[in-house]
């Protein structure tokens, strides 16, 4: 999800002696606010930052309150040196610079030898920091944060591989009990920043290995994209790349060499879904690569029939992931809908995992008027402090039934909540996953990137969705449909996908209701 606290900056550190007895240590000099790496022949160093500005920001504490430099932070002055391992030791201090009301660490340990390893040691370090500064949870799951860095380190310096040091971090930050703190590869990183910009630059094609044959066929094409425009289609088979046949490559490795850089091309052997087997349906075709715009909305008209026998039109609208481009593309796609006569909408959250909290936010200003509670956010010292609007001014007031279930999490129940507990609409489906975590994302020195846990949420009516998730008001099952008259006397002819779907003709149900009583809910 989006970060709820700013990049921190960049700037040098003031460099701290070392214990003589060590030829070639690290050395981390730990103060707030600000990283900094300074590069020495000897030693390394950075500063980590220790109190959250977004929780000062947000909760109105001062500096000074918010810093802690007790007994507590005290309890390893007296320690000295504390040996990481047998041929080697680290000098650990913890202080507190009144001036600057800052606390500082200072750690120095041995430099791994293998230098891609010595990396991810600046990695762990970064990593450590912001958990430090930032977790929801300011226990760390009843452990000693700052011995844990000690015990990673001694863990991590005899490693010969970078891929088996990002394990010693991910072990480590294990131990906070929390599956969504987490660090991913600069790989993944690439691949969630594209889904939450809703941009790449490539030829328009999502490809999956299909599991009987190993082979990468295509799942589909966005419309109007390179790929499109050169025919291709659902369940064709990509056979090469630039001349590379694709036999044993895993997709996430021809998705790399489908995109690249805005003016190049890529040419691909693509062969027929409606001849597989035969040479004579394999074509070459020669791609631009463009940019690539991924719109996590989906939208169709669907003619309903109300009780009383008028022919209306409802509108549909799939949100499948919560971009940066989330709310301008709903915005759109209801005045494109409204144009069209729609007085209704049915809103599908069905399967959505998330994305970024102020997407969820903003997609709700939408539906909502007024200074209305969005979602009330826990920081770690308990804290609650409610999102509110400010003068919000909906686009429709028209009907609107919400659809979820169990794949609706994170910024899905953000919405659901504020759009069900603000009276605005009707939820249907099924009970939603619960996840009542919000994450911050930071890109660390070489391109991975750290999820943490940085607050807790509650719906505006104060329910607790952790675990918990969000109750519909109606659940859509095959039992109510049957015993519905409305319903299954439904006019259709060859239904469509969505008009045979139990949860949408339930939705409908819900619009007569809603519209009978002369409410939008």
């Amino acid at each position: 999800m989006e970060p709820l606290c700013p990049n921190l900056d960049l700037k040098p550190a003031p460099f701290s002696p070392i214990s003589p007895r060590f030829s070639k240590p690290n050395s981390l000099s730990v103060h707030s606010h600000r990283f900094s790496c300074s590069d020495r022949r000897v030693t390394k160093k950075w500063r980590v930052p220790i109190v959250p500005s977004w929780f000062k920001a947000a909760s109105n504490v001062r500096a000074d309150e918010a810093q802690v430099c007790g007994q507590e932070l005290m309890r390893s002055v007296g320690k000295g040196l504390l040996a990481l391992a047998a041929a080697a030791a680290a000098n650990y201090s913890i202080f507190c610079d009144s001036a600057a009301m800052a606390e500082s660490l200072t750690v120095a340990f041995p430099v791994s030898r293998t230098t891609e390893v010595n990396s991810v040691q600046r990695t762990l370090v970064e990593t450590w920091g912001l958990i430090r500064e930032t977790f929801v949870d300011p226990t760390f799951n009843h452990q000693d944060w700052d011995l844990k860095l000690q015990q990673t380190m001694v863990e991590m310096f005899p490693l010969r591989s970078a891929d088996a040091a990002y394990t010693k971090i991910s072990g480590m930050l294990a131990t906070l009990g929390d599956p969504f703190t987490r660090i991913i590869s600069p790989k993944e990183y690439q691949s969630f920043r594209i889904g939450s910009n809703g941009n790449l630059q490539g030829v328009g094609l999502f490809i999956s290995t299909e599991p009987r044959t190993g082979h990468l066929v295509v799942l589909s094409c966005i419309e109007g994209s390179p790929a499109a425009r050169a025919g291709i289609h659902e369940g064709d088979e990509l056979v090469e790349i630039n001349g590379e046949n694709l036999d044993g490559v895993d997709t996430e490795v021809a998705v790399q060499k489908l995109r690249g850089r805005v003016g190049t091309t890529v040419t691909v052997k693509i062969q027929s879904s409606n001849d597989l087997g035969s040479d004579s349906s394999i074509q070459e075709v020669k791609l631009p690569r463009e940019y690539i715009r991924l719109s996590p909305i989906s939208t169709a008209t669907i003619p309903h029939r109300t009780p009383d026998g008028r022919l209306t039109k409802t509108g549909y609208v799939k949100l499948s992931a919560f971009s940066q481009t989330a709310a301008a593309d709903m915005e759109n796609a209801i005045n494109e809908m409204k144009s069209q006569g729609v007085h209704s909408y049915i809103l599908d959250l069905r399967n959505n995992p998330g994305g970024l909290v102020k997407a969820g936010l903003d997609v709700a200003q939408i539906w909502l008027d007024g200074d209305e509670t969005l979602v009330n956010t826990i920081d770690r010292e308990g804290n609650l402090l409610p999102i509110n609007m400010v003068n919000g001014h909906a686009i429709t007031h028209d009907p609107l039934v919400v659809l979820v279930n169990e794949g609706s999490a994170s910024a899905s129940e953000i919405l659901a909540g504020a759009l069900h507990d603000n009276r605005r609409a009707t939820l249907v489906g099924h009970r939603t996953f619960g996840k009542g975590k919000i994450q911050s994302v930071t890109e660390l020195h070489d391109g991975s990137a750290l999820f943490v846990t940085v607050a807790k949420y509650l719906s505006p009516a104060l329910h607790d969705i952790d675990q918990v998730g969000i109750a519909p008001d109606v659940q859509c099952t095959t039992e109510m449909l049957n015993s519905s008259k409305e319903l299954t006397s439904k006019e259709k002819s060859s239904a469509s996908s969505l008009e045979a779907d139990s949860c949408v003709l339930v939705a409908e149900h819900e619009l007569d209701i809603q519209e009978s009583k002369g409410t939008a809910s």
